[in-house]
């Protein structure tokens, strides 16, 4: 439900420490006249996270009212794994590096609303975009009552000139390389890192260089291949090389091994839940390794029954994630069913990383369903007859045999 100032005694908001955040931490100062509570969440961006306490302290945030959580086994374990069970991919090809971290912010920002007594939440995504709709349908399945706070879309802010004449009104400190027009906007986390607007809001034109951060160019990516090997237990990944990994630092690891082979760039248009076309640029190396890897253990360990299920419904439950439904009842109907379908994905594949791509090069399960005595061209004793394929196939070719004679009959 919207807010009225007078209605809000307390709003927890989600909060990075970056220039539009303090900005927005200021405006609900001074437009609500509330107590403010600050979350940031460290969900793997890679960056330092005690500036954000300092400036939250600077902008007049009590000690008690500041609260930074290390979220990162959390993220990978309860939400990047269960997703990558689904082979989760929107329209194709996008690994939802932004869409599955939305929910977990959310549900941090409600449990601490409920532990501090708050009666509002608040987030820094603007009108235009698909986060504002992820943050608060996941604020209302949680809290069906809880009042929103979408700065974006209330303040007259309309300008980054009127931003930063309220900042220095209000003494926000602002970093030189933020005075100027940002060329593009960056989110990042463990699982990738998305850059869009500005200079890549022509699809026509190449993204530059500079925009990638994440991974070196495939084309001076080493000229000798890297094999590696990734075990699963029950559709996670659970290790490399035979070293077991706790899922936050595995995935961290793959990160590592897919920058490196210049794995995971993706120049994508994609269409947003709020109906816009939008043109972005996501570096995904550790998850675009998973999803091969996952892929790779399924061939042998899942049944194609099974298989061609899930891949149906793959990209219904990728749109949920993107739209913002991870609370949904649908979405968790979808996950129990691929959860099940996982019970015998357990295994190792062994993967070639070079210049960009990702192969699988070998897999094995102790539960495989590949028979090796079927499939084999050598005359063995098996159980398969070759006569009786002709059976199989007259049944399957009956209904078309008799289209046939229809059309035969019509044509005269």
């Amino acid at each position: 439900m919207s807010a009225e100032p007078k209605d809000i005694k307390k709003v927890i908001l989600a909060y990075s420490g970056g220039l539009d955040t303090s900005i927005i931490l200021k405006w609900l100062q001074t437009t609500y006249g509330c107590e403010v509570v600050t979350f940031t969440a460290d969900l793997g961006q890679g960056e330092e996270l005690s500036p954000a306490r300092e400036k939250a302290i600077l902008l007049g945030i009590k000690p008690e009212n500041i609260f930074i959580e290390d979220l990162r086994e959390e993220f990978v374990r309860d939400y990047v794994f269960p997703m990558f069970r689904a082979n989760a991919q929107y329209e194709g090809l996008y690994l939802l590096g932004t869409s599955i971290a939305r929910p977990l912010i959310a549900k941090k920002q409600i449990e601490i609303a409920r532990k501090t007594g708050a009666d509002a939440v608040a987030h820094g995504a603007t009108g235009k975009g698909n986060d504002q709709v992820r943050f608060e349908l996941s604020y209302y399945a949680l809290e069906p009552d809880i009042k929103v706070i979408a700065p974006w879309r209330e303040w007259d802010l309309a300008s980054r000139t009127a931003l930063l004449e309220f900042a220095e009104k209000h003494q926000i400190p602002i970093a030189k390389d933020k005075r100027g027009e940002a060329p593009f906007s960056v989110d990042a986390n463990l699982l990738h890192c998305s850059s869009e607007g500005k200079v890549l809001e022509d699809p026509a034109q190449e993204v530059p260089d500079y925009v990638y951060s994440r991974t070196l160019d495939p084309e001076k990516a080493p000229d000798a291949p890297t094999y590696i090997e990734v075990d699963f237990e029950k559709g996670d990944a659970v290790g490399i090389d035979g070293e077991p990994l706790s899922p936050a630092t595995l995935l961290a690891k793959l990160n590592e091994l897919g920058r490196a082979n210049g794995i995971g760039r993706l120049d994508l248009v994609e269409n947003r839940f709020v109906g816009m076309k939008s043109r972005g640029m996501y570096e995904t190396p550790g998850g675009t390794i998973l999803l091969v890897a996952h892929r790779g253990i399924e061939q042998i360990t899942l049944d194609r029954g099974a298989a061609h299920l899930k891949d149906e419904l793959m990209p219904k439950y990728a749109e949920l994630i993107y739209n913002g439904f991870w609370f949904s009842p649908e979405r968790e109907m979808l996950q129990a069913a691929i959860d099940h379908s996982q019970a015998y994905v357990t295994g190792r594949v062994r993967l070639k990383l070079y210049k960009g791509s990702v192969g699988v090069v070998g897999r094995s399960s102790p539960y495989s369903l590949y028979d090796q005595d079927l499939v084999t061209f050598e005359e063995g004793a098996v159980a398969y007859d070759h006569r009786d394929a002709a059976g199989f196939i007259k049944l399957n070719a009956l209904r078309l045999r008799t289209l046939g004679k229809r059309a035969r009959k019509v044509a005269g």
